[in-house]
């Protein structure tokens, strides 16, 4: 397999990264893969202007993954103690192939090693008991810290159920 070369996104790859994200887990394209939220969540998965604002404020990167377009991407950010991952989307029929465990260690060292900081955060959908698992798989525990979902704030999904919420998931890097 080829290498995957990863830059920083810019305001240009708002469009595509709001494209890909959305086909990760919303809809019928997103079940394609295995990280779909089509069953939990419809509407929105990403905010372009939330986007824009990841983009340009200091101490946020999103990190985008080529080999021949943009295959995957994700949201690292100062926290904080620690670095914050999240907005992790690869395309839907190239999932389980080997590219997000890159991805993800490609954040990891941006945290560790740009940002020196000790450890990496996400909340996760509680109820997603495989991609807890992945996650669990690469290092990070369950800190038993939940948050609740942002229910009537479209920007984030329309839910399907009313039991959502977060949980924090951690890496000491």
């Amino acid at each position: 397999m080829t290498d995957l070369a990863f830059r920083a996104a810019t305001e240009a790859d708002i469009e595509a990264i709001v494209a890909l994200v959305t086909s990760a887990y919303r809809g019928e394209s997103s079940r394609a893969g295995w990280t779909t939220e089509a069953d939990l969540l419809d509407g929105a998965r990403i905010d372009p202007e939330v986007l824009r604002a990841d983009i340009a404020r200091d101490g946020s990167r999103v990190v985008l993954a080529e080999r021949d377009g943009v295959l995957a991407c994700a949201h690292v950010a100062v926290d904080g103690d620690a670095g914050y991952f999240g907005m992790f989307s690869v395309v839907p029929g190239l999932q389980g192939g080997g590219i997000g465990k890159q991805v993800l260690a490609e954040c990891e060292r941006i945290v560790r090693d740009d940002w020196r900081l000790p450890a990496m955060r996400m909340t996760v959908i509680d109820v997603r008991d495989e991609l807890i698992a992945f996650y669990q798989r690469r290092g990070y525990r369950r800190t038993g810290i939940t948050k609740p979902f942002p229910y009537g704030d479209a920007r984030f999904g329309e839910p399907k159920r009313g039991d959502l919420r977060f949980e924090v998931l951690e890496k000491t890097l």
